[in-house]
């Protein structure tokens, strides 16, 4: 009887051993948890500049970074967003909180006696932002006749304090809980006088408040970077560096910095506000065309308008020199083909526009992925699918990629040189035009989901803001 009992009790003991076993995973190290668990985590801001949500979905170039290096992990990632950007940093140094974290976070010599910094992905600079209206500042001195204001953990102060040691009368304000964004609304509403932003920031943001002007860089050349706890495991660590080295070799960074900033210059202040004016006056005569003929051809509708503004600045009765006429600018053989027969009727014009988009679209090969096979569509609208084939065989003799925008737009323009288009199958174009016809049109795109954004959050009562 006693051996029953010492048996059993040793049978239970084993067993619940046995089970618990089950339940404990244990890991090399980092990257092998990573891959085992399928998933990364990883702390994160909500901006233009880092991870936002617009039509399609999110993006925003650390989510397309994390997201790629999650695709070479082969596991998931999950976004932490935390209140402020100093508990970014915070949770980041003191780890267990994520992974690492990818949130346009600048290398300093501060941050680097704290966090590990991988291989840096792109270069900016800190700059001094003043409203129109107010005397531009020329000089750290000049800032002391308004309020100038920062974001709380950003590198920013470190930069102001250098500058404080050679003017010392230097003051600021440090808010704990707005972030930068929300700070240039807050000059847009002269409601302070100055902030200092990172040049990708502004660049990105003043095309939403386009009274917004650089008065000075507050400090040189900076770089932005994922940031990882210190730890004696490096294993993940070190995967991200190869990563970085890798993307940076084939091109796919260059590909992601053009996507989210190849575009954003090209529409100057003037253009700016005529486009928000007509935004109020001339859309919304033609809005639920737009919305039902993108949602027939399961397009966005602000695609679709973007390209009658860019075609026609929504003008019903435009006409250009070559005979193209109406919101969407249909040449008479395009609009034959497409049985519209009255070019100057919205429905007519918007509804064929948005066909021959979507034809556009399905011409090119399978292999090209958006948003890339878009910026080719859009092209071939203006210029014509032969030309921008042409284009693409030019990259292919570069030894650049036939299937990516970033290398057919530089191809594009060599068209009107006849050393190149005496080469090509369809021969001369004026190959500037689609590039900047296609970046007009990306703008417009990112200034149509701002004001749809805003609006939203308008109705709730909330600040305008750019961020998700």
């Amino acid at each position: 009887m006693l051996f029953k009992r010492l048996f059993l009790l040793f049978f239970l003991l084993f067993g619940s051993l046995s089970d618990s076993n089950k339940k404990v995973a244990y890991y090399i190290n980092q990257l092998d948890r990573v891959k085992q668990l399928g998933s990364i985590t990883v702390l994160s801001r909500y901006d233009q500049t880092t991870f936002y949500e617009n039509a399609s979905g999110f993006s925003g170039l650390e989510y397309d970074l994390v997201t790629l290096f999650a695709q070479h992990l082969g596991v998931k990632v999950n976004f932490k967003v935390p209140a402020t950007f100093s508990e970014i940093l915070l949770q980041t140094e003191q780890g267990g909180f994520a992974d690492f974290s990818a949130a346009g976070l600048t290398i300093t010599e501060e941050r680097n006696k704290h966090l590990l910094f991988t291989p840096a992905y792109q270069k900016i600079t800190e700059q001094l932002v003043y409203r129109s209206g107010t005397k531009r500042p020329k000089k750290p001195e000049d800032l002391s006749q308004g309020i100038l204001e920062i974001v709380q953990g950003t590198s920013h102060n470190e930069s102001l304090l250098l500058l404080k040691e050679e003017t010392p009368e230097l003051q600021w304000l440090v808010n704990t809980e707005l972030e930068t964004d929300e700070l240039l609304y807050l000059i847009n509403e002269r409601l302070i006088d100055y902030t200092v932003a990172d040049s990708n920031q502004i660049t990105l943001l003043r095309r939403f408040y386009p009274k917004l002007h650089v008065a000075f860089d507050i400090s040189p050349p900076r770089r932005f970077a994922w940031a990882f706890t210190k730890s004696d495991d490096l294993s993940l660590y070190n995967e991200a560096a190869l990563f970085f080295k890798k993307i940076q070799q084939n091109k796919t960074l260059a590909q992601l910095l053009e996507r989210h900033y190849g575009h954003v210059k090209q529409i100057r202040y003037v253009g700016n506000c005529t486009f928000k004016k007509h935004v109020s006056s001339r859309l919304p005569l033609y809005l639920n065309l737009f919305k039902e003929a993108a949602n027939k051809h399961k397009i966005d509708w602000r695609l679709l308008a973007a390209i009658s503004y860019q075609e026609s600045h929504w003008n019903k009765r435009a006409v250009s020199p070559t005979g193209v006429r109406g919101l969407m600018m249909l040449t008479q053989s395009t609009a034959k083909g497409l049985h519209v027969t009255d070019r100057t009727d919205p429905k007519q014009s918007i509804y064929g526009g948005a066909l021959y988009l979507k034809q556009r679209i399905k011409k090119f090969p399978n292999r090209i992925q958006e948003p890339d096979r878009t910026w080719f569509a859009l092209a071939s609208y203006n210029v014509g699918f032969g030309h921008v084939n042409d284009a693409r065989i030019l990259a292919q003799r570069f030894g650049k990629n036939p299937d990516k925008w970033v290398d057919v737009k530089e191809m594009l323009p060599l068209l009107s040189q006849k050393k190149w288009y005496s080469q090509t199958k369809h021969g001369y174009a004026r190959g500037k035009e689609p590039v900047i016809y296609v970046t007009n049109i990306r703008s417009y795109v990112d200034l149509l989901i701002w004001d749809t954004n805003n609006k939203k959050r308008n109705e709730n009562g909330a600040m305008p803001v750019i961020t998700k």
